[in-house]
């Protein structure tokens, strides 16, 4: 399994923004192995949030035919000849290759 996260800096009130585009209908949920897909919010810092996005892959192979897609290309904004929002004031990307899972008795519940 791959995990992808995505951490996205903004300035404080413009987390929504940022939560509203990544969690709205599109491809990617479409994609042959993609096992699911979180966005979750940190607000404790008092200047900024970080918008936190997860998602995991059953492998990476499946990851890099996302990546290639057209439709992952053409849902950036320097694709499309845009710039990234002034509210963001950065983003990273890691990437973590899975080595152990373990289950605990509220795996499989949805929240």
């Amino acid at each position: 399994m791959l995990i992808q996260t995505r951490s996205i800096i903004v300035e404080k009130g413009n987390s929504e923004q940022v939560v509203e585009r990544f969690s709205g209908p599109g491809p990617l949920y479409e994609m042959e192995g993609l096992i699911d897909y979180t966005v979750m919010v940190n607000k404790r810092n008092k200047e900024q949030e970080e918008v936190l996005v997860m998602i995991r892959w059953e492998s990476e192979e499946a990851w890099k035919n996302w990546e290639k897609s057209d439709a992952h290309l053409e849902g950036h904004p320097k694709s499309r000849g845009q710039e990234k929002p002034a509210y963001v004031v950065s983003t990273s990307v890691n990437m973590y290759q899975v080595q152990a899972v373990k289950e605990g008795k509220a795996s499989g519940k949805q929240l």
